[in-house]
C-alpha cells in the first residue's frame, strides 16, 4: 500500500513505512551535485513543533515547554523572605540574566551555577533552562567544551530543547566535531519542520565539510571501474572544444559505404588513437585505454591526442594517479594544439578539485584561460568550480563569458540561473529568488531540449515547495533523457517529500537501478530508506552491492568523478555506521520520534 500515512518505528524491525522524522532524514539533507548545489529540504516531512518558536525567545530566558513551571509559583524578587528552592533558583537565574545582558558573563555563570545547585532535581525543564543559560554565557567566552557539556545536560533533561541542541551544534562545529554537529543540527531542522534557514544553512555547511572528508577518503580507495555509457556521453557533451570527443572525419575511415549501412567501419591508418576513436563511436569504451596506449608507445602521429584520451578515461574510471602523468605531458607540449592543452588543463584542474586542492585547481583553470582565452569550455567549467568554492559572483562572471563565446550554451545558461538562485537563497532575498526562478523559465523556454535546465529548475522548485511543478519538470527530463537514472531517483525522492508515498518513491528508484545498475545515487537512497524503515540488514546488503559496482558520478556534471557527487554518501551515514557497529544509528535521533 502507499505509505501516505507513515508508521513510526519505535525500535527498528520490519515496519512498512517511515515515521516523519525518519522521512526527514532521507529528504532533509542537501545533496551537492557537480552541476550545482541541490537542496532537498523536507519541509513537509516533519510537523512544526513547539521547539520552532524557542529560537525567537530572548537569550537567557526560559524556553516554554509542556508542563513547565518556569516563571510561575514562587516570586523571585527581593523582599520575599521565604522562598522555595525553585524560587531561589529562579531568583539566581534572573540575576544571572541581568549580568548576561550587561556583558558580565563570568558573574552570569556564577549565578546560573547557583541556580543549578538550588533547583530541585525533579524540575527537569527548569534545570535544563539553567544549564542552557550557562552554556550561552560560556559561548560568549568561547569556552566551547563547556558549552557542549552544559547543552548536553540541558538536552538530557529536555530532549526537544531546540535552543540547547542548536547551541551544542555550534559548539561542536567550533570543536571540529563535524559528525556530532550534523547530528544535532539535523535534529534541530526536524524539530523546526525545516522552517529555520539559520539551522538549515549550518547543516549545509557542515554537510559539505564532512562530505569532503568522506569523499577524499573514498577517492583514495576507489577501485577503477568504467562508468555507464549514459554518464560517459553526458560527460563529453559538456565540452564543445574537446578535439578527442569529435567524431572521426570521413578521410579517416576506409569504407564510408559500409559505415552508412550500419556496419562497423575500419580506420584508414594503422593508428591506435583512431581505433580508439572508432571504439568511442561504437560505445565500446573498455578498449579505449589499451588502443590509446598503442599509439603512445609507438610515438605515433596522434601522440598528444592519445595521451589526452587515455588520461580522460583514466579519470572516468577513477584512476587519477595514472591520469596525471598523461595530462602533465600534454600540458607541457608547447607544439601541441592549444585546444588539447587547454582541455588537459581543465581536466587536471577538475582532478585537483577532486583531491581537495582548490589552489592548484584554480591555477590550472586560469592557465587554460590564458593560453586559450576564446575557449568557452574553460569558463563553463571554471564557473562550476567557483560554485563549489561558494564564489558565486565569480561563477556568474565565468558563465556570462561562456555565454558570450557560445550564445547557444544551454548548460551554461541553466547553471548560471542555479548559481544566482543559490546566492539569493543563502542571502534570504525573496526578490532575487523570484528573479532566479524567472530565469529558469526563460532557460527552458529558449532551450526546450536541455534536460539539465529542467532538472535544475525542478530542484529549485522543490526547495520552494512547488512540488507539483517540480514533478512536471522531472517528467520533462525523463522525456528528453529516458536513460538518465539520476532523474528517476530525484523524482522518487520528490514523491516521498511531497506525498509521503513510499511505494511510488521506491518504484522510481528501482527503475533507476534497472536503467543503470552502477548508479550509486539510487543504491544509496534506497539503502538509506531501508535503514530508516528498520530494515537494517537489507540496507547493508544494498550498501555491499554498491561497493561491488562503485561508480560515483551520477549525473551530467561536467566536473565528472569529482568529490561532489560523493556528497550524496552523507545520506548513508546511518548505513555506514550501522555497517561498522551492526546496530541502528539514527543520527542521534532516538529521542525525537515525532509522530
Amino acid at each position: 500500500m502507499a505509505a501516505s500515512k507513515p508508521v513510526e518505528v519505535p525500535g527498528g524491525g520490519g515496519s512498512a513505512g517511515l515515521s516523519r522524522w525518519q522521512l526527514a532524514l532521507v529528504l532533509g539533507t542537501p545533496i551537492l551535485l557537480g552541476a550545482g548545489a541541490v537542496y532537498l529540504w523536507g519541509r513537509r516531512a516533519a510537523r512544526r513543533g513547539k521547539g520552532a518558536s524557542e529560537r525567537k525567545t530572548p537569550e537567557g530566558r526560559a524556553s516554554p515547554g509542556p508542563g513547565s513551571e518556569s516563571g510561575s509559583g514562587q516570586p523571585d524578587g527581593p523582599g520575599h523572605e521565604e522562598m522555595s528552592p525553585l524560587g531561589r533558583a529562579q531568583a539566581a537565574k534572573n540575576k544571572g540574566n541581568k549580568y548576561f545582558k550587561a556583558g558580565k558573563y563570568e558573574l552570569a555563570i556564577q549565578c546560573y551555577t547557583e541556580a543549578i545547585s538550588l533547583c530541585p532535581p525533579e524540575k527537569n525543564l527548569d534545570l535544563s533552562t539553567f544549564y542552557q543559560n550557562r552554556a550561552a554565557a560560556y559561548e560568549q567566552l568561547q569556552k566551547w567544551t563547556e558549552v557542549a557539556q552544559d547543552c548536553t545536560k540541558a538536552v538530557e533533561l529536555n530532549p526537544k530543547y531546540v535552543k540547547a541542541l542548536f547551541r551544542r551544534a555550534k559548539a561542536h562545529e567550533k570543536l571540529d566535531n563535524k559528525k556530532e554537529c550534523l547530528e544535532d543540527v539535523t535534529a534541530v531542522c526536524i524539530l523546526e519542520a525545516f522552517q529555520n534557514q539559520q539551522s538549515m544553512l549550518l547543516a549545509d555547511k557542515v554537510l559539505k565539510l564532512l562530505g569532503k572528508e568522506k569523499a577524499k577518503e573514498k577517492y583514495k580507495n576507489r577501485e577503477p571501474l568504467m562508468p555507464s555509457p549514459q554518464f560517459i556521453k553526458s560527460y563529453f557533451s559538456s565540452f564543445t572544444d574537446d578535439i578527442i570527443s569529435q567524431p572521426l572525419l570521413k578521410g579517416e575511415k576506409s569504407d564510408e559505404d559500409k559505415d552508412k549501412e550500419g556496419e562497423a567501419s575500419e580506420v584508414k591508418e594503422n593508428s591506435g588513437y583512431l581505433r580508439a576513436k572508432q571504439y568511442m563511436e561504437e560505445e565500446n569504451y573498455d578498449k579505449i585505454i589499451s588502443e590509446s596506449t598503442k599509439e603512445i608507445e609507438a610515438k605515433g602521429r596522434y601522440l598528444a591526442e592519445a595521451l589526452l584520451l587515455r588520461a580522460t578515461f583514466y579519470l572516468l574510471i577513477g584512476n587519477a594517479s595514472a591520469a596525471k602523468p598523461d595530462l602533465d605531458q600534454v600540458i607541457s607540449m608547447e607544439d601541441a594544439n592549444v585546444k588539447l592543452r587547454a582541455n588537459a588543463l581543465i581536466k587536471r584542474g577538475s582532478m585537483y578539485m577532486q583531491q581537495q586542492q582548490p589552489v592548484l585547481s584554480t591555477q590550472d583553470f586560469n592557465m587554460a584561460a590564458d593560453i586559450d582565452p576564446q575557449n568557452a569550455d574553460v569558463y563553463h567549467h571554471r564557473g562550476q568550480l567557483k560554485i563549489l568554492l561558494d564564489q558565486i559572483e565569480e561563477a556568474v562572471e565565468d558563465f556570462d563569458e561562456c555565454i558570450r563565446l557560445r550564445p547557444n550554451s544551454a548548460l551554461a545558461q541553466a547553471q548560471k540561473c542555479f548559481a544566482l538562485y543559490r546566492q539569493a537563497y543563502t542571502g534570504s532575498n525573496a526578490l532575487t529568488v523570484q528573479a532566479a526562478m524567472k530565469g529558469f523559465e526563460d532557460v527552458i523556454k529558449n532551450f526546450p531540449r536541455c534536460a539539465e535546465g529542467y532538472a535544475l529548475y525542478a530542484q529549485a522548485l522543490t526547495d520552494q515547495q512547488q512540488f507539483g511543478k517540480a514533478d512536471e519538470m522531472y517528467d520533462k527530463c525523463i522525456d528528453l533523457e529516458p536513460d538518465n537514472a539520476t532523474t528517476y531517483v530525484h523524482k522518487g525522492l520528490l514523491q516521498l517529500q511531497w506525498k509521503q508515498d513510499l511505494d511510488k518513491g521506491l518504484e522510481l528508484i528501482s527503475k533507476a537501478i534497472e536503467i543503470d545498475n552502477k548508479c550509486d545515487f539510487a543504491y544509496e537512497t534506497m539503502g538509506t530508506i531501508e535503514v530508516q524503515r528498520g530494515n537494517l540488514d537489507k540496507g547493508i546488503e544494498i550498501d555491499d552491492h554498491m561497493k561491488e559496482s562503485d561508480n560515483t558520478a551520477r549525473n551530467s556534471a561536467p566536473l565528472a568523478k569529482t568529490n561532489m557527487p560523493i556528497f550524496q554518501r552523507i545520506l548513508l551515514l546511518p548505513i555506514k555506521i550501522a555497517h561498522m557497529e551492526k546496530k541502528e544509528f539514527y543520527l542521534g535521533m532516538n529521542l525525537f520520534m515525532i509522530a
